[in-house]
């Protein structure tokens, strides 16, 4: 479904969540996308989110507010709020990047200029998008359980705003420092129980950036793909690290890939996070929650 085709002069209604500290120059961004979106005649309500939460209250109340579009200006970390405010709805959602990594657009080829975004928003294709789910909680993009989570959890966030992602490189030589990678269990679907060290449950190609733990993911799908490490201790862990940095294969060091629609992850004081954001500890079942969604997306993009 084409989102950019209107009905004669209809003026739409725009509900724009934005996340003022999202980024450098974050407000002069949000401005920006004010005007871009409000450019042809349509209305943009512009809501600034302040604390933790905002975003998803201000979505969830945009359901009953009759908003033809939902556009989030931050990082991945306010979409993955206004998707748990939102879901399940059949609003759209587009998304104009301002944060610090940014995955979301990375995967759905959405472009980092604020001008470019908003034609996206008010052109792109309203597509059904399948969500993961941790426990209760939505997720888009990953969840992460083990090493990739402990450095997630105990980021310094006043670092992370001086620094940007140097801070998790930071955080990621102290948890390596301090102890090898716990063992964890995964219980699939058929019941059968694997053992490992660390798990990336993808629903899109990339994680962190351009680097891709699951490549055949995708938001479309209906399942979730498992990267899960096999093997014990940190030089396997730091060879995973090599082998996703060069943008090569995991198989060899010892990760196993495959598909699913739910799996059971248990471990001792295992750390969990989705889309970037700490997300408590295991034990947890992840699952796919397929049409939760309608995300705008650019025409022609891969699923």
């Amino acid at each position: 479904m084409m989102w950019g085709t209107k009905k004669g002069n209809v003026q739409r209604r725009i509900k724009l969540i934005a996340n003022p500290v999202a980024g450098g120059e974050a407000m002069a961004k949000i401005h920006l996308a004010q005007s871009c979106l409000a450019s042809g005649g349509d209305h943009v309500e512009l809501y600034l989110t302040g604390a933790r939460g905002d975003a998803s209250r201000a979505a969830a109340s945009a359901k009953n507010e009759q908003v033809d579009l939902i556009v989030v200006a931050g990082g991945d970390g306010t979409l993955n709020e206004v998707i748990n405010g939102l879901a399940p709805s059949p609003i759209p959602l587009a998304f104009v990047p301002l944060g610090t990594t940014n995955v979301f657009a990375l995967e759905a080829g959405i472009p980092f200029d604020v001008a470019g975004a908003c034609r996206v928003a008010l052109e792109g294709t309203a597509t059904p998008v399948c969500l993961g789910a941790a426990g209760e909680t939505r997720f888009l993009l990953m969840a992460g359980l083990g090493f990739d989570a402990e450095v997630v959890h105990k980021v310094d966030l006043k670092l992370k705003r001086a620094i940007g992602k140097g801070a998790y490189l930071l955080s990621a030589l102290k948890v390596l420092a301090d102890h090898p990678p716990a063992p964890l269990e995964v219980k699939r679907e058929d019941g059968k129980v694997l053992q490992g060290y660390g798990v990336i449950i993808g629903n899109g190609r990339f994680y962190g950036g351009r680097f891709s733990l699951t490549p055949n993911a995708s938001l479309t799908e209906k399942t979730l793909d498992v990267c899960l490490l096999s093997r014990p201790g940190r030089w396997h862990l730091l060879h995973c690290l090599v082998r996703m940095v060069l943008h090569r294969s995991l198989a060899p060091a010892g990760a196993m890939l495959f598909k699913a629609s739910e799996v059971s992850v248990s471990g001792e004081n295992v750390f969990v996070q989705i889309d970037g954001d700490a997300h408590g500890r295991l034990p947890m079942t992840f699952r796919a929650c397929p049409d939760e969604l309608v995300m705008v997306l650019p025409s022609g993009m891969r699923g």
